[in-house]
């Protein structure tokens, strides 16, 4: 039975366009899959402890050797590799906060690496719906600055993860932020998101 596993990342309940393209794939996802699960996680709502000592050094301590702190650390780690390697889709609603991922993913991310998914998810689809204030593209002055891309298809492939898919909004603090309401991007700001949904419908086709 199909799988989608569905994360959220962004601070903001209200706006979010992150939130909005990812709602947006899981409910094509579901409309493509009756008979599918759905796993929602909300990153940042209910955010995953920060890996610490004792769950780094659980994984390496017979578990009736653990102690309390190792083991509580253990279970959540255990809960959120269960849901990945459960599913055969991952989509991920992912800002650009200071040029990467927020905080909040890294530490799910931290928490998922282990024996059990190293090398292993080599057919678990991953695909990537981002959303970033300014403008990154080609030739633009903060081309190459945004640092999620690249680093999260290398963190994944040392997973065996290889089919991965970034949909792309930007501009999203056109009519928002002072400095760039001056510009007047709110259109461009439009036809970015509409572009990202229109991406999302194809995949879903394919």
């Amino acid at each position: 039975m199909a799988h989608l596993l569905h994360l959220d990342s962004s601070l903001r309940s209200e706006g979010s366009r992150s939130r909005r393209l990812s709602a947006h794939y899981a409910k094509l996802w579901s409309a493509a899959h009756p008979d599918g699960t759905v796993t929602y996680r909300d990153l940042a709502v209910d955010p995953i402890p920060h890996l610490d000592e004792a769950g780094f050094t659980a994984a390496f301590t017979p578990e009736a050797d653990r102690t309390p702190e190792q083991n509580d650390s253990f279970k959540v780690s255990t809960e959120l590799i269960d849901e990945l390697v459960a599913a055969d889709t991952v989509v991920v609603g992912l800002p650009l906060y200071n040029f990467s991922v927020p905080s909040t993913f890294k530490a799910w991310f931290d928490r998922i690496v282990s024996e059990r998914t190293l090398g292993r998810l080599t057919e678990t689809k991953l695909v990537v719906v981002t959303a970033r204030g300014g403008g990154y593209g080609p030739g633009t002055p903060r081309e190459g600055w945004d640092h999620r891309e690249p680093w999260l298809r290398h963190a994944v492939s040392n997973l065996g993860i290889t089919d991965v898919t970034f949909v792309d909004a930007e501009l999203t603090l056109a009519r928002e932020s002072p400095q760039m309401i001056p510009l007047d991007l709110g259109a461009a700001e439009d036809q970015s998101f509409a572009a990202a949904l229109a991406a999302i419908e194809e995949l879903l086709a394919a």
